[in-house]
């Protein structure tokens, strides 16, 4: 993940943030646009969590991944 993809996501995080905040106020806490509007911030903090895992991954984790036939990425049983 580039800083550009993250820096994006979190600002997109903010913008939902705040418009959960404006729909709840409006429609009330207990209302189900309220409940969505949630639901979408939540799926973007999963989203940018996962990117930031995929981040850990090690070079040679990542080049398994891209090609996981690869002889070097088999795995073997014992």
């Amino acid at each position: 993940m580039t800083n550009q993809t993250s820096k994006q996501i979190d600002e997109q995080i903010e913008q939902e943030r705040i418009n959960a905040r404006e729909v709840c106020d409006t429609e009330g806490a207990t209302s189900g646009n309220c409940a969505a509007a949630w639901d979408a911030v939540e799926e973007l903090q999963a989203e940018a969590a996962h990117q930031r895992q995929d981040d850990t991954k090690s070079s040679f984790e990542k080049y398994c991944d891209d090609n996981p036939e690869a002889v070097e990425c088999r795995v073997y049983d014992d």
